[in-house]
């Protein structure tokens, strides 16, 4: 068996017990999208960019409402999701090219949700060779593009 260790990730899990505020609801807060990385609001739920990214563009997709399951979110929500997951694939396949995608969640503390308590859909556009042995060892991630530049190159893709 392979292992693939995930240093960044013990941040998440290590935290103390204490409640932190949902990043997804302070950002939807904030008056200012650039600032707070939001590409798109939908009707129904909302697309940002990762501050931690696994790659360049690496996306979320999450409901207004604060739910934790995909049982207590609507059909429609769900939906709009996927919907809004496809905008973003041809996003990704415009802007950068991409090999292929991780689209996923982690639902619940356990599964490895750092948030878990505000449903989430990742999206990870790939390239052949996009991994190294740099975060494994040196705890240190490569990535070829600083949020800025990704949020200006993806905003454009999701003007109404």
């Amino acid at each position: 068996m392979d292992y693939l260790w995930t240093p960044w990730r013990y941040q998440y899990v290590s935290k103390p017990g204490a409640q932190q505020p949902c990043i997804f609801c302070e950002a939807l807060k904030q008056e200012s999208d650039p600032d707070t990385l939001i590409l798109f609001r939908g009707r129904l739920n909302f697309i940002l960019l990762n501050r931690y990214p696994y790659t360049t563009g690496h996306s979320m997709i999450a409901p207004y409402e604060h739910v934790a399951r995909l049982e207590q979110a609507p059909a429609d929500t769900l939906a709009e999701m996927m919907q809004l997951c496809q905008r973003l694939e041809r996003a990704f396949a415009a802007e950068y090219k991409p090999d292929g995608y991780n689209i996923g969640m982690n639902l619940g503390k356990i599964a490895g949700a750092g948030v878990a308590d505000h449903l989430h859909l990742h999206v990870l556009p790939r390239w052949a060779g996009d991994t190294s042995f740099m975060t494994t060892v040196g705890e240190t991630r490569l990535e070829p593009e600083d949020l800025p530049t990704t949020y200006k190159k993806l905003k454009p893709h999701f003007a109404k």
